[in-house]
């Protein structure tokens, strides 16, 4: 176990290749299937440079994963993040394979990211990287090959410029390239909320089968980016008390509850919630360990330890981060009874909804936010209910149920394109 300033630190791609491995063991498949899933089809790695305001020229190193495209093109979000690398690629690419076929979408799992501090560029820099960026990978992306959308620090505006960087290579428009773009631009209504309404219809979905009513019921939240902030106005609005929130710059909490209107205006002026009405502060420990119904990790990888996870208190856990649980953190939560939602269903609604963007660009025809929202109600749903129902067939926890149907959905579709055949067991996984 690496250990980053004294915190254990596992690496995200063996973890998914280990999970994967036990899947395939379970349901009883042929190890040329887990060789053929384990490792991503493709990754790209390019450097690009960028002239600074300063006149100098700095390069920056950029990779995408494509994982594979058995249910159609790849998709998957680009991050710009100091800490971006390319073991986390790879596994971000294979949690959103597994993700996608959970959630019954045909794409296949893809990720990219820059090794950058985005607050550290100008905007004529940081247009000029992702510009850049997208003419490294346009031989291998499309609307029919794979299809980038925002994640970490990164925005619909940058994907407005990368839409347009790919449109002037190939010589017409090209919306269906890429997701989460502004409206304007063929964007989708509700894409921005996507992510966070869907952990909410997630929780809403678990606090139905631990037989308790959502109103009333308690959470602190840990991040209070795009995600952790509609998290937290959503499940506001539907009589949860969000207690507290943590963030990069600190915490903030009130055992009477927070007005996360007010919050996200705090925010806005001060970039971080500590200090908001002078409430006490908070650190991610003390969030860890709060008694609560409700823990969202909604921040980065590696945060629920072997030592924060025997401490954690509340009865629902939502990762809507990507990765936020060690095994080791995973196995002193479940010891300890906690319902979690793993993060291939509980985040999965930001893909989603990429999706109903990009069938919207196909059909040239767009949908109401109402419309957008009440689909992606019953595909969470169905998901939640998919993986639940796999939960009680083989006596598991949620997160082995999910990797079960989607590495099942995953076999099932090898098996129609004539990849894999020497099995015969059927696998059904509701596909």
């Amino acid at each position: 176990m690496e250990k980053k300033d004294g915190v254990e630190i596992s690496n995200p791609y063996e973890i998914v290749q280990k999970l994967m491995e036990e899947a395939t063991d379970t349901l009883g498949l042929p190890d040329s299937f887990y060789q053929i899933l384990k490792k991503p089809k493709r990754v790209l790695k390019t450097s690009i440079p960028v002239r600074m305001d300063n006149g100098e020229v700095k390069e920056f190193e950029g990779m995408r994963s494509q994982h594979i495209d058995v249910l159609g093109p790849t998709k998957g979000g680009v991050r710009f993040h100091p800490d971006v690398n390319e073991d986390e690629v790879k596994a971000l690419s294979i949690w959103m394979s597994l993700k996608a076929a959970i959630l019954g979408i045909p794409y296949g799992g893809g990720k990219g990211g820059i090794i950058v501090n985005p607050k550290e560029l100008s905007e004529r820099e940081l247009e000029e990287l992702s510009r850049g960026f997208i003419r490294e990978l346009e031989p291998i992306i499309g609307p029919e090959k794979d299809i980038p959308a925002p994640d970490v620090n990164t925005t619909p505006e940058i994907m407005g410029w990368m839409l347009d960087e790919f449109s002037r290579l190939k010589g017409k428009n090209v919306p269906g390239m890429i997701t989460g773009k502004p409206i304007i631009l063929g964007g989708s209504q509700g894409r921005v909320e996507a992510t966070g309404r869907g952990v909410v219809f997630t929780i809403a979905d678990a606090a139905k089968r631990l037989g308790m009513e959502l109103e009333g019921m308690t959470a602190v939240i840990q991040g209070f980016g795009n995600v952790g902030s509609i998290t937290a106005k959503l499940l506001s609005e539907r009589g949860v008390k969000v207690m507290g929130i943590t963030d990069a710059g600190g915490g903030v909490y009130n055992e009477d509850g927070l007005d996360i209107d007010q919050l996200m205006d705090y925010v806005k002026k001060e970039g971080t919630v500590a200090g908001f009405n002078n409430y006490d502060g908070l650190s991610n420990e003390e969030l860890f360990s709060a008694d609560c119904d409700i823990l969202v990790p909604a921040a980065l990888e590696n945060q629920i330890t072997s030592m924060t996870g025997p401490t954690i208190k509340a009865k629902i856990v939502a990762e809507a981060a990507n990765g936020p649980t060690t095994p080791e953190g995973n196995e002193a939560m479940e010891e300890n009874g906690v319902f979690i939602i793993p993060d291939i269903l509980c985040n999965a609604g930001g893909v989603t909804v990429s999706y109903f963007e990009w069938v919207q660009n196909t059909m040239h025809y767009f949908w109401t936010e109402q419309e957008v929202n009440e689909r992606l109600f019953t595909k969470m749903t169905n998901a939640f209910d998919d993986v639940y129902r796999m939960k009680q067939e083989k006596k598991v926890h949620m997160r082995d149920a999910a990797y079960l149907v989607g590495v099942g959905r995953l076999a099932n579709a090898m098996r129609a394109r004539g990849w894999i055949k020497d099995w015969s067991m059927p696998i059904d996984c509701n596909a």
